[in-house]
C-alpha cells in the first residue's frame, strides 16, 4: 500500500504544478490582455513611475510581467524565469500604485492587497518548485 501512495504522489505533485501554474497565468494573462485594450492605463503607469523619478518607458515592463510571464508559465517554458518576472512586476505594483494598502483590510475584511499577494506569493512559489513534469520544457 505505501508503494501506491509514493507513485500517486509524484503525479500529484506535477499536477499540482500544473493546477498553479494555469491558475496563476490564466488569471494574470487578463490583466495584460486588459492593458493592451485599454491604452490609458500605460498613460497611468507612466505617470506613477515619474512620480518616484523612474523612466516612463518602465512602463512596457507590463507587458513582460502580464503577458510574457504568464504565457512562459501557462506553457511551461522557462517557468522559474517567468516566475521571477511575476514577482518583480508585483513588487513594481505594490510598490508603484498600492503602497498606501499595506497594512490596509479591504471592504470586506480581507487584505486590501489580498490579489496582489496572491500573484506575488504564487510566481515565488512557481520560481522555487519549476515547472513540474506537465510542461513543454519542464525543469
Amino acid at each position: 500500500m505505501n508503494g501506491i501512495f509514493k507513485v500517486l504522489s509524484g503525479r500529484e505533485n506535477a499536477i499540482g504544478k500544473l493546477v498553479l501554474r494555469l491558475t496563476l497565468g490564466i488569471l494574470l494573462l487578463f490583466h495584460g490582455v486588459a492593458k493592451i485594450s485599454n491604452p490609458g492605463s500605460m498613460e497611468f503607469i507612466e505617470g506613477k513611475l515619474s512620480a518616484f523619478d523612474l523612466t516612463p518607458y518602465l512602463a512596457y515592463g507590463v507587458f513582460i510581467g502580464e503577458i510574457v510571464a504568464p504565457l512562459l508559465i501557462i506553457l511551461g517554458i522557462f517557468t522559474r524565469f517567468g516566475g521571477s518576472l511575476v514577482v518583480c512586476n508585483m513588487l513594481f505594483a505594490i510598490l508603484l500604485v498600492h503602497q498606501d494598502e499595506l497594512l490596509s483590510l479591504g471592504k470586506h475584511g480581507g487584505w486590501a492587497l489580498e490579489l496582489q499577494g496572491f500573484y506575488l506569493l504564487c510566481g515565488l512559489v512557481i520560481f522555487l518548485m519549476g515547472s513540474g513534469k506537465f510542461a513543454i520544457r519542464p525543469d
